[in-house]
């Protein structure tokens, strides 16, 4: 049975099937239905030869090839004796392309992204390729349940018009952002560093909590970035996951983190291999001191800062290398910073790409290296980083490529231009002003030249302003800004004053570096004022001072700012001084004198936030007496708790007699003010943008030139006004919100005081 069996399996296998045993031989060929492909690419596709035998198996692969080659809609292959016969639909031609359903996105934003035209035919996997890329588009803007479907409806003479229907969905958003392993540092900090945030209860007007897959990456670079600069040298981002939601519209964002431990600055020494080099002089430029929190910024300002010191003495190809030496018991890193020779490579010459409007100097003056200069690597990090923070550019990317010679290289600058011009229409409100409207052009980038141009226009229910700014950052291609304003206002019944006021003048300047934290700005200023209206009911004195004239001045300002640049990241101090001469020409003579020092520093694991701020100023007449435009007069930002222009010198004759003498505000010659506040979270998500503070002021404004009132009784004395309050801070979409409640500890009886205020600006 089992031989038979076998003989009847090798009679099976060796009987051919049906389709394998049939074959044909085409002497000739017939191609239907084609309109715009050729016959011959028809045959080329099904390549069946002339004259020859051929399988249905061949015939089934040419039927394949011909459907493959996306060209037509239906294919057949029929043989009829010698002739195969092959009838083909082609694809209709594409007559036009809509895109329905999208309201978030404009048919701008999505037709570029297809690859289907109009007047080419129609493919299937195109279409389908080209919903695939309109989804990407909505995914990128957080709508993750977005659905793209392609639709075709046919037309005449084989044309079909291809719609796109859109279903948007919701947006998905970041629900909740968690951290694991955070000791230092609160979720609530750490959440602030992060470009992502949670929804909150304002989730329909804040967009920045939509989920973007690719913040995340960002995000760890940022907190990365928080962390080495406090001295987690061991910090690592382990994980970071997203987890959606069930019903796909949220994310929640978890990071798994590892701190580490905060090292500190322990000895700090200069060596040196190199012959005529005493490390001695390159250790007198450091400005570190053991103690301070490491952080890699400080190291690489004092690489700058010797590496600086190299190329004034002449020495080329001079490298500071840091060596650091970890001890673990006390935390401290022992930096070393070795003077050695680097290899000797110049710079052929710097490829500028991408920029089609800004000019390329305004680029390449960036670079402090120039074609043949030896190359520096962390010059040329720094000048790219120079480049992005100009803010002309959405990105820009900076790469070394080999030159023509080996010791050669070429620098190439890729950029990508953004938008530098906005054109804003704005409301603003304040106790102060009432209701205001402004009106306002800006060009960070103009005509190319790195040049800023504004101009605005601002009206309040008591004033009328006018005000026109240009700069040039690199006046004769130096590091010198040339500055050039000019402006016009008008006030009426304003800030504690019953008269009017005019003014209108004109304001060159230059500003250039002392110092790597100090700048000094020189200015000449001409200007003419006038006080008109003043009322029979006011003070004689404001009566002497009616009139127009004419102020030309020169002066200087000079700022000192370690704020985000000291040693000590998470405090700072700005100091500023300026000083007026006026006389040169014009009606008014004086020397005109302000200061003020800020401090700003962060407690409690940076939760709180900690400002002082001391200034103050000094008119000194040097012929006439002072003007009430010209002295000083605090409004409600630099004293809380009073109205602007409401407290300092008045006419205090006789209020019951003649009340209109004292409500004129008459500002005094010198004024000095003192505030401390500290701001805080209040317990609410930081996603709403509202935080708290306190705040203490002290100050008072006194002195006059003329004290003749009505009857001769001017209060102009040195009285000190106090105040306390609370401060609610609220960030929100159209601007951010201050309120202040203040209660006034110490005040005249002439002051006038206010327990409320608060401001908003909105910019739409």
């Amino acid at each position: 049975m089992d031989a038979v069996f076998a003989v009847l399996l090798m009679v099976l296998f060796l009987i051919p099937s049906g389709a394998d045993a049939q074959t044909f031989r085409f002497t000739s060929f017939d191609v239907q239905g084609n309109q715009r492909v050729a016959e011959a690419t028809v045959l080329n596709f099904a390549s069946i030869p002339r004259n020859e035998t051929v399988t249905a198996g061949q015939l089934n692969d040419a039927l394949q090839r011909l459907q493959n080659s996306t060209l037509f809609e239906t294919v057949e292959v029929v043989p009829r004796g010698n002739q195969l016969v092959i009838i083909v639909q082609e694809y209709p031609t594409i007559n036009r392309i809509n895109i329905e359903g999208n309201r978030r996105l404009d048919d701008e934003d999505l037709l570029p992204l297809l690859a289907s035209q109009p007047r080419r035919a129609y493919s299937p996997a195109t279409a389908e390729a080209d919903a695939a890329e309109i989804t990407e588009a909505y995914r990128l803007q957080g709508r993750l349940t977005a659905t793209v479907t392609p639709q075709i409806i046919r037309r005449s003479q084989n044309r079909v018009d291809l719609v796109f229907e859109v279903t948007e969905g919701r947006v998905t958003e970041t629900e909740r952002i968690a951290f694991v392993g955070n000791r230092a540092y609160s979720d609530r900090r750490l959440r602030r560093v992060l470009e992502s945030t949670q929804a909150g209860f304002f989730r329909t007007f804040i967009r920045s909590d939509t989920f973007v897959a690719d913040r995340i990456e960002f995000d760890r670079q940022l907190l990365t970035d928080f962390y080495r600069e406090r001295g987690y040298i061991d910090f690592t981002v382990q994980s970071s996951t997203s987890e959606l939601t069930r019903a796909r519209d949220a994310y929640f964002v978890t990071f798994n983190i590892r701190e580490g431990q905060s090292f500190r600055i322990g000895e700090i020494t200069t060596t040196t291999d190199l012959p005529n080099i005493d490390p001695d002089q390159f250790h007198a430029v450091l400005r570190l001191r053991p103690g301070v929190t490491y952080s890699p910024r400080l190291i690489d300002n004092q690489i700058t800062r010797m590496e600086n010191l190299a190329t004034q003495m002449g020495l080329r190809f001079i490298r500071i290398e840091p060596v650091l030496t970890r001890n673990d018991e006390d935390l401290t890193l022992d930096i070393e910073f070795q003077v050695t020779r680097g290899e000797r490579v110049f710079v052929e010459r710097i490829d500028i790409e991408g920029n089609a409007t800004t000019m390329d100097r305004v680029i390449r003056r960036q670079f402090r290296t120039a074609e043949g200069d030896p190359l520096d690597p962390r010059e040329i990090r720094n000048g790219a980083e120079r480049v992005r923070a100009l803010g002309f550019f959405a990105d820009a990317q900076v790469a070394a490529r080999p030159g023509s010679t080996e010791d050669q290289v070429i620098v190439d600058v890729d950029v990508e231009e953004a938008p530098t011009g906005s054109l804003g229409f704005g409301a603003s409100y304040s106790t102060d002003g009432g209701v205001g409207l402004n009106v306002s052009f800006s060009e960070r980038n103009f005509l190319g030249r790195g040049q800023s141009l504004s101009f605005g226009f601002d009206t309040t229910e008591s004033s009328r302003g006018f005000n026109f700014a240009f700069s040039e950052p690199a006046f004769l291609g130096r590091d010198v800004t040339f500055g050039f304003s000019a402006y016009y206002q008008t006030t009426s019944n304003d800030d504690n004053a019953t008269f009017d006021t005019e003014g209108f003048g004109i304001r060159p300047s230059f500003s250039f570096p002392l110092s790597e934290n100090s700048r000094l700005g020189l200015f000449y200023s001409i200007g003419q004022d006038s006080i008109t209206n003043v009322p029979s009911t006011s003070s004689p004195i404001l009566t002497r001072e009616m009139g127009e004239f004419l102020t030309s001045s020169i002066g200087y300002n000079y700022v000192y700012d370690t704020r985000n640049s000291g040693l000590n990241t998470n405090a700072g101090v700005q100091f500023r001084f300026g000083q007026e001469f006026a006389g040169l020409g014009g009606d008014r003579e004086y020397i005109q004198t302000t200061a003020s020092v800020t401090g700003e520093t962060t407690v409690l694991r940076e939760e709180v936030s900690l400002r002082a701020t001391l200034e103050g100023g000094a008119l000194n007449m040097l012929s006439g007496n002072s003007r009430t435009t010209e002295r000083f007069r605090l409004n409600s930002r630099q004293m809380r708790g009073f109205e602007a222009g409401g407290l300092g010198p008045r006419d205090v004759t006789d209020l019951a007699m003649n009340p209109g003498a004292a409500e004129d505000g008459l500002g005094g010659n010198y004024y000095a003010v003192a505030r401390f506040e500290a701001a805080f979270p209040i317990g609410l998500p930081e996603e709403y943008g509202i935080s708290g503070g306190v705040f203490y002021d002290i100050g008072t404004v006194w002195g006059l030139d003329d004290t003749a009132g009505v009857g001769g009784i001017v209060d102009d004395s040195l009285h000190l006004r106090q105040s306390v309050g609370f401060s609610l801070f609220w960030d929100t979409q159209i601007g951010p919100l201050r309120f202040n409640f203040t209660h006034v500890l110490d005040a005249e009886a002439y002051d006038r005081t206010r327990s409320f205020d608060f401001t908003v600006e909105a910019r739409f």
